[in-house]
């Protein structure tokens, strides 16, 4: 690739989050609707959902796939897709007569999506060249992340109340419209001097372990945990799994390269964006139908009280690029894990929902560590590999993200829906939701350890050794391709 201007990488930067900043916003916009969709097209808590989790699962299983065709293909172009569909999914959905079709309409969005997030990633790593530059690009990148997805219930909600659930989807198209001009107009096109081949059963075999995951999960509370239709999902989901690591062991290469992981700082990102998205997207789901159907706010007001977390999420997001720039990973992870571990405290030993104070108190916390938790995750997984393989390296970081918001709006929305015996509202809320929070205090302290463990100078330096040796082999097997 070219050396480019600083302004225009500049512009590709931008045009970059553009993207991500629609596909993040869809994780979390939706939130809000959810008792309003429940209205227009009735259904059960399972249903609403799947409104949010088909899009996640779908964009976490081909999220792999994407970056390393894209790798292959051409970056710009699958980037060019990728907006193409993401914008058309977006019109379905807004044009979607009832829930099953909206949940449809979400799985092309997600479909467009997937390549988008891991391929812009992979063009940035290429066009900031140099680490100090790159580091705060990045930094910038998911700064981006973390403050759309802040910000979704809020958009959400006042589009919602002033003009209805359809708005929130044509908010997509012009942006989505925008970014594909500029992109013919700015971006370089790029490839992997070595791409990955396709692995399209191992990539079977993770759409069926996540799929059916995510079903038992979620259809448990209302089928019950010994239904013939769950146990089957479950086992079917344990098959998958096992599967998949076998034939990953096996094939030269696999969809997701387990030498990955030998990287320390790489499999800790990895297990930390599990955790840390699973409590945000529990976090997010279980609030907004709180603040609505127990306390009675409308879309807009909900949005509002949840004001305070966007606006530390805001803050916090860039800081940590900065942080991580000057002085690496750990001391944002630190922070992160300690103000999520401290908001989910609050709400599952002190009701904090209960009283305005320890609510907004709870969601200035855990704004400020979902703000630090972005920049340090995506900076390690992407600077711990082989720049050849940015598209597929960050495209396993995004998927752990999406895999972790997925499962928790699942297992922790499974808890509420046991505790509650098939409602979702009304007085009992509070000590249904008690068990899902204790389960989020788990997830935080998962992020303060692994990040302390897996991000000490003695796990940068084994993964220095790994890159130095993974790049060898990709020189050894490029000199071998030539010589053939």
């Amino acid at each position: 690739m070219p050396e480019l201007s600083p302004r225009r990488r500049i512009a590709v930067l931008a045009i970059c989050c553009m993207s991500l900043f629609i596909i993040n916003l869809d994780n979390t916009i939706l939130n809000v609707a959810l008792p309003t969709l429940h209205d227009d097209f009735g259904g059960s808590l399972s249903g609403l959902q799947w409104t949010i989790d088909a899009y996640l699962i779908v964009l976490a299983s081909l999220l792999i796939l994407s970056g390393s065709t894209a790798d292959r293909l051409g970056r710009r172009r699958v980037f060019h897709i990728g907006l193409g569909l993401f914008v058309t999914g977006s019109v379905l959905c807004s044009l979607a007569p009832s829930l099953g079709w909206l949940i449809a309409a979400r799985v092309v969005q997600a479909i467009g999506g997937s390549m988008l997030n891991p391929v812009a990633m992979s063009i940035i790593t290429n066009v900031f060249t140099e680490p100090r530059e790159r580091a705060r690009a990045i930094g910038f990148w998911a700064g981006t992340a973390g403050l759309s997805m802040a910000l979704g219930p809020l958009v959400g909600g006042l589009l919602v109340d002033s003009v209805g659930w359809r708005a929130i989807f044509w908010l997509n198209v012009p942006i989505g419209l925008a970014a594909f001009a500029l992109t013919a107009l700015f971006v370089p096109e790029s490839r992997a001097a070595r791409p990955r081949r396709p692995d399209p059963i191992g990539q079977l075999f993770l759409i069926t372990f996540l799929g059916t995951l995510t079903f038992a999960i979620i259809e448990a509370p209302g089928r019950g945990f010994t239904d013939p239709v769950v146990y089957g999902a479950a086992l079917i989901s344990a098959l998958a799994l096992a599967g998949f690591v076998r034939h990953v062991l096996r094939v030269p290469e696999p969809l997701i390269d387990l030498r990955f992981f030998r990287s320390v700082p790489f499999s800790g990102a990895v297990v930390i964006a599990v955790t840390g998205f699973a409590a945000f997207g529990g976090f997010l789901f279980l609030n907004t139908l709180y603040l609505q159907n127990v306390r009675g706010l409308s879309a807009l007001e909900a949005g509002l009280y949840l004001l305070p977390m966007a606006a530390a999420t805001a803050v916090c997001s860039p800081l940590a690029g900065r942080l991580v720039g000057s002085r690496g990973p750990r001391l944002p992870l630190l922070l992160a894990g300690t103000a999520m571990l401290a908001s989910a405290l609050l709400f599952a030993a002190f009701d904090a929902e209960t009283r305005d104070a320890t609510l907004f108190t709870g969601y200035v916390l855990f704004g400020v560590g979902f703000g630090m938790l972005n920049s340090p995750i995506t900076y390690t997984a992407v600077s711990g590999m082989p720049r050849a393989q940015a598209g597929v390296a960050a495209a396993v970081a995004s998927t752990s993200r999406q895999v972790g918001s997925a499962l928790g709006v699942a297992a922790l929305g499974a808890v509420l829906a046991a505790g509650l015996s098939g409602t979702h509202a009304g007085p009992g809320f509070v000590a249904a939701a008690r068990p899902a929070y204790w389960a989020m205090v788990g997830c935080a302290a998962a992020v303060l350890v692994l990040g302390a463990v897996t991000t000490g100078r003695r796990a940068a330096r084994r993964t220095a050794g790994l890159v130095e040796s993974e790049e060898q082999a990709d020189q050894f097997h490029a000199t071998e391709a030539s010589a053939r």
